[in-house]
């Protein structure tokens, strides 16, 4: 299954139970500057475990999320700090990619706090701007709505890198967006902005099959990765939630997760990976069963 890309795990709750901290709104991000190097060594982990891509810290690294936290005047250390992360993890696998995280503007899960795709495009711009010049591949990540997802692929097209778009689907329904629209709704921006690929995340795993059928549509790679939370719970769709909100699943072991994924290899998905609450054990068992 060489023909197969694995990217890698969650980043934010591996940082969470490697420091020992106390969640935070920028949890992932505090833990670059109080934590030198753990985010380097996260990203080898992975690639030891099998990935093939090492996904950059920026998830929540955007100027809007910044602002009021007081570390808005460190957005260009910040950024520039975890993609010198992800490098310093590459050195030693020289064949392996970097995709630069775009998340969603404002929060996560909550399209409609976003603001129109030409502002958000502006609101990216910063970031885009120096993530191009670093990485190989944008993957923009949780994307919950047809606009959000328009806003991130407006800007990340301006980087001149492939992108790859990933989608947050509804909780009992995976051929609907978190918004409600249907997955099937995103077909004209696939042919106006033309991602390389296309994915669900973040979502739970048992909805992910239906989703890929729409995927399959498009005509382009597709795939997924997806979380391990027992649910997206009211008190997380808050302002500026931490992930004591959310809890992990108990059942999902590596076993149970490769198990999962690999019938999502056998649907046709030949970009798969993990989300929040997997791990390098989980991308380890995977790689094991593709062969990598």
């Amino acid at each position: 299954m060489s023909d197969v890309t694995l990217l890698d795990g969650g980043m934010g709750q591996e940082l969470l139970k490697r420091s020992g901290g106390t969640p935070t709104p920028l949890w992932a991000t505090s833990v670059m500057l109080e934590h030198p190097g753990m985010v380097r060594h996260v990203h080898e982990d992975y690639y030891a475990a099998g990935a093939d891509v090492a996904t950059t810290n920026t998830y929540a690294l955007l100027p809007d999320r910044l602002a009021g936290t007081g570390h808005e005047d460190m957005f260009e250390r910040l950024i520039n700090e975890a993609i010198h992360e992800a490098q310093a993890a590459r050195a030693n696998y020289p064949d392996r990619l970097i995709a630069g995280s775009l998340g969603p503007l404002r929060a996560s899960y909550r399209p409609e706090l976003c603001p129109a795709a030409t502002e958000a495009a502006k609101e990216y711009a910063p970031s885009v701007a120096i993530l191009a010049r670093h990485v190989d591949k944008f993957l923009i990540e949780t994307m919950s709505s047809v606009e959000q997802a328009r806003g991130a692929l407006m800007a990340a097209r301006e980087g001149g890198r492939p992108m790859w778009l990933s989608m947050a689907v509804d909780e009992k329904d995976g051929t609907r967006l978190r918004s409600g629209e249907a997955l099937a709704d995103l077909a004209p921006l696939i042919d106006v902005y033309l991602p390389e690929a296309v994915l669900i995340n973040c979502s739970p795993p048992e909805v992910v099959p239906a989703g890929l059928e729409v995927l399959a549509e498009f005509g382009i790679r597709f795939g997924a990765y997806a979380n391990g939370f027992t649910g997206i719970t009211d008190a997380f769709l808050t302002d500026r939630p931490t992930v004591d909100a959310l809890s992990a699943r108990t059942d999902m072991t590596p076993e149970v997760y490769a198990d999962h994924v690999m019938r999502w290899v056998d649907q046709g998905a030949t970009i798969v990976g993990g989300c929040c609450e997997i791990g390098v054990p989980h991308i380890a068992e995977i790689a094991r069963r593709l062969g990598k």
